[in-house]
């Protein structure tokens, strides 16, 4: 019995077998995607950095069911938003356009369905996902004009801000585009360098920046409230009282005290007419100059300077100003008073925390002679150095060209690298400093990374890095064009990748543009400030060389 069972299985699999022999199989067929081709790139799983005006082939093994192309070949965003497509069908071939361009630094995905059929009604193997994420529109937004012209025009429109928007009653700079009354101390200070810049630039004449310069020192002198001599961050540019920056920053600010007056003395150093207005104006400069009480703010005989005080709440706000950051200059205009002067232990002890601001850490192979991991944000290396001339600038601590041209560099490289995969960062799209943001007001840097660009802080750092520098300027102007650029200059910042751009501009963000390149082009606003007699002798207590 256990032989005549094993002969019937054995008759049985070889009647199976032969039934399932390859000579007398049907043929399967395979209707499937040969290949895809998305603006030259061939077969990827994914594209990025497409330009928006897409052009997608689709070839496949059998001729098309036309009547079922436009429901199964889709282009969607990844908020299933669909975009419009036209389909040029030819055999095996479907050409697919949007029918307009997509957005710039935008996620798509192209789908194929598997309701798609060949023209003999065989449906598609296999579905398809591909992803897409378009970069610039690489079209020119304004005509191409030379780089001269392009940086005149730059500082020109920019310039609006302080000169057109200006505060009619004080003349000084609105804090920001949206601020109504509230003018901001060191804006104004970068504000009144802009002026000298206009004046040379001939964007406006002389006679009318000493009126408005004569303005604005009328009422910081009569109608500015003082505190031991210094002013507030933040005031009511019609009354002239204080407006608090935040509930116990409600009196003096140093900081923003040392930007005003490098600003007003870089103006006295220019306004040198022998006319009755220029020469008021150097004698109110000189007034409110020497009326600041640099040695006061050691709260006593520390050595150290502390950034405010507030008649309400005295030192409580207990900040002590020390290095690396943007406040070097308020060290060197309180070494340079006449009247209330420190000496260099305040500046070793205070700013340099005993050479504690050291770093030497090296950053995409650039050694940072101070401050934080990766230089900390760009507006570091600008405010103190609108006037200071960083070149052979020199201390115990640093070389101060080689500190802000390696911070710029470390910036361009950590935005080229984009570690943390941001859209539209690249060389030519690089920047981070203080600015609004998508979220709010934030000091952007390497290790405060939130996708936010602004233009400040490539265009500021013309002097240390100017083909990046320019690079960025191109892609600005040109590729990002009218999202940027307004009637006051560019914005204050953008996030490609929330597809966000600031409706405001910020006068510590626009000054600086405006004296940097001119700083870039001519070294005028150095020059000027480098040769005030109270400044050399300063730097020389501190111990610089220069």
């Amino acid at each position: 019995m256990k032989q005549w069972i094993c002969f019937l299985l054995c008759i049985g699999i070889g009647i199976f077998s032969s039934c399932g022999s390859k000579d007398n199989d049907p043929v399967t067929v395979t209707f499937q995607l040969e290949e895809i081709e998305i603006n030259g790139e061939t077969n990827a799983s994914s594209y990025t950095n497409i330009d928006p005006n897409l052009h997608v082939t689709l070839t496949f093994s059998e001729e098309i069911d036309q009547s079922t192309v436009q429901n199964n070949i889709t282009l969607r965003t990844l908020t299933a938003q669909s975009v419009e497509l036209t389909y040029n069908i030819q055999d095996k071939t479907v050409i697919i356009q949007p029918t307009t361009t997509l957005v710039s630094f935008t996620s798509y995905q192209l789908i194929i369905n598997t309701g798609l059929r060949s023209a003999s009604g065989h449906r598609i193997s296999t579905g398809k996902v591909y992803a897409i994420s378009t970069g610039i529109d690489p079209a020119d937004k304004f005509p191409r004009i030379s780089d001269e012209e392009l940086l005149t025009l730059v500082q020109k429109q920019t310039f609006s801000y302080f000169w057109d928007f200006g505060h009619p009653v004080s003349g000084m700079a609105r804090e920001r585009s949206s601020s109504g009354d509230i003018v901001t101390t060191g804006g104004t200070g970068f504000g009144m360098m802009a002026m000298i810049v206009g004046v040379e630039r001939q964007f406006i004449d002389r006679e009318a920046a000493v009126n408005r310069l004569l303005i604005i020192t009328s009422f910081l002198k009569d109608k500015a409230t003082r505190y031991h001599g210094a002013f507030a961050h933040w005031i009511n540019g019609s009354t002239g009282e204080t407006q608090p920056f935040s509930e116990k920053d409600n009196g003096a600010d140093l900081v923003e005290t040392s930007f005003l007056f490098q600003g007003l003395l870089t103006a006295r150093a220019y306004f040198t007419g022998e006319n009755p207005e220029e020469a008021e104006l150097r004698t109110r400069i000189t007034e409110l100059w020497e009326a600041v009480e640099w040695s006061w703010f050691r709260r006593g005989n520390e050595e150290v300077l502390y950034w405010h005080w507030s008649p309400v709440y005295g030192w409580e706000m207990n900040h002590k100003i020390k290095g690396w950051n943007e406040c070097l200059i308020t060290y060197v205009l309180a070494a340079s008073s006449p009247a209330f002067s420190v000496d260099i232990a305040v500046y070793d002890n205070g700013w340099a925390d005993n050479g504690n601001m050291r770093n030497n850490g090296v950053y995409y192979d650039f050694q940072l002679p101070l401050g934080p991991s990766y230089g900390g944000p760009l507006f570091f290396a600008h405010y103190s150095f609108l006037g200071l001339n960083p070149k052979n600038l020199q201390d115990q601590y640093a070389d101060y060209w080689q500190q802000n041209v390696r911070h710029a560099k470390i910036n361009h490289a950590y935005c080229k690298q984009n570690p943390s995969g941001f859209l539209g960062y690249s060389e030519i799209c690089w920047g981070l400093t203080a600015s609004d943001g998508n979220n709010g007001y934030s000091a952007h840097s390497p290790t405060n990374d939130k996708g936010v660009i602004a233009p400040t802080a490539a265009l500021s750092s013309m002097p240390y890095t100017p083909e990046e520098s320019l690079a960025a300027l191109h892609f600005f102007y040109y590729k990002l064009g009218d999202k940027l650029w307004k009637q006051q200059g560019f914005i204050d910042a953008f996030n490609l990748t929330e597809k966000w751009y600031a409706s405001d501009f910020l006068a510590i963000d626009q000054g600086p543009i405006i004296v940097m390149i001119e700083n870039y082009r001519t070294g005028l606003i150095w020059n000027l400030f480098m040769s005030i007699p109270e400044i050399k002798t300063g730097l020389t207590k501190l111990g610089f060389t220069y």
